[in-house]
């Protein structure tokens, strides 16, 4: 957005030729957007609404007896996200650091409510706000968003302003008490997913700021500190136990906690090289996967496009995170930098988890495929996260 202070967007001279050669102009923001970075991100959502689809489309009690609801909301939620994207590329990342203090206090406020009489209970997880009209927010994907903001501000502040080569003590343990807050509010919920990937973002912002290597081995050694006591304190509900338990030994009890993991891979397995067809998959007509639109999307992936469908989405995510890593190393300021390491750190592990709770090689957490899953939270926190990274990449210098 133009302006006459320090953040905001240069201004461009419009070109001469009418309105199509201002637009491909070599500064202009268009050319700025990273291209390969939005058409992978909107693919995703596409096919992810294909999935939906076909894993909601003949359960009556979900979609109220209209095979298309599903479809429909999915591509709301995408366009939804994809507004905001807009919004936040029209702002800038640089303009929205002043409004930080703002949307974190406003994020904390919004988890605190889930622990009140507006709080409710979706697919066992008590992490949802109901708005009426059959809407429901989640904010602890929010959260994850205003962790990263919040944290890239305060880490940043001093280094990008020339007084620091890298942040101090001080700073860090400031960056450290502002994600402590929401997580641990998360955790009351409890919603643990949500929790490891906050971990997983901190400890990315850390690396990408500069911070001494003793904070991140002693975050590290907390971690498995606190995790030691959680359990010991009987903190987590007995179905997120029986999740870790089924994980550690999957023929515990595979037709009850073990039902979901076992389920998912038989239909994954099922699909072989090129799938058993769209709509045909035998797991998904059948719903035998429980939760097949949201936390085990993939599986109707691996069944019914097989592994060129499945490896393809995969590949999708790759596109993403390479575009964002690109984003991270070209960036002129910390600011940016920490931002996108965050996103990075925040997207990749959530599909490493989402993909492989499907097939058994990590415990089942409840989080969605980004994208992918169906879900409005979700898919506008990641259209969110997809804004903040073409702001931070429309906003620096071309050279070449």
């Amino acid at each position: 957005m133009p302006g006459n202070n320090d953040f905001s967007v240069p201004r461009y001279a419009p070109e001469p030729g009418g309105l199509w050669a201002r637009l491909t102009a070599r500064d202009s923001l268009v050319r700025r957007l990273d291209w390969p970075l939005m058409f992978s991100s909107l693919a995703l959502s596409l096919v992810g609404a294909l999935l939906v689809w076909s894993a909601t489309r003949n359960r009556t009690e979900l979609n109220q007896g209209d095979p298309y609801s599903f479809l429909f909301k999915h591509l709301l939620n995408t366009s939804i996200g994809i507004v905001l994207m807009i919004g936040v590329i029209w702002l800038g990342h640089r303009t929205l650091r002043g409004a930080v203090p703002f949307l974190y206090v406003l994020s904390v406020v919004l988890v605190l409510l889930v622990l009140t009489p507006l709080g409710a209970t979706i697919n066992g997880a008590h992490a949802w706000i109901v708005l009426g009209g059959g809407f429901s927010l989640q904010p602890s994907e929010f959260v994850k968003v205003t962790i990263i903001l919040g944290m890239a501000m305060l880490l940043a502040a001093r280094v990008d302003a020339g007084d620091q080569l890298h942040p101090d003590h001080w700073t860090v343990a400031k960056s450290l008490v502002l994600a402590v807050l929401p997580m641990a509010i998360v955790m009351l919920m409890p919603d643990l997913g949500s929790v490891m990937v906050m971990v997983v973002i901190v400890l990315g912002v850390l690396l990408a700021s500069g911070a001494s290597n003793r904070w991140i081995f002693g975050l590290i050694g907390a971690g498995i500190g606190g995790a030691v006591l959680v359990a010991a304190l009987g903190v987590l509900d007995e179905y997120q136990i029986n999740r870790f338990a089924a994980f550690a030994n999957p023929e515990l009890d595979p037709a009850g906690v073990g039902y979901n993991t076992n389920q998912a891979r038989i239909a994954v397995g099922s699909g072989g090289l090129y799938g058993a067809g769209l709509f045909n998959g035998h797991q998904t007509t059948g719903q035998f996967v429980p939760e097949q639109q949201t936390d085990f999307i993939f599986t109707v992936a691996g069944e019914e496009l097989g592994f060129l469908g499945a490896g393809s989405i995969i590949a999708l995510l790759g596109v993403v995170m390479w575009r964002a890593c690109r984003i991270a190393r070209e960036t002129t300021e910390l600011y940016g930098t920490v931002v996108a390491a965050g996103i990075i750190a925040w997207f990749a592990f959530q599909s490493f988890e989402n993909i492989g709770m499907t097939l058994g090689i990590m415990p089942v957490a409840g989080l969605p495929l980004p994208f992918v899953s169906y879900g409005g939270s979700s898919m506008f926190a990641v259209w969110i996260a997809v804004g903040l990274l073409q702001s931070i990449r429309s906003q620096r210098p071309i050279t070449a």
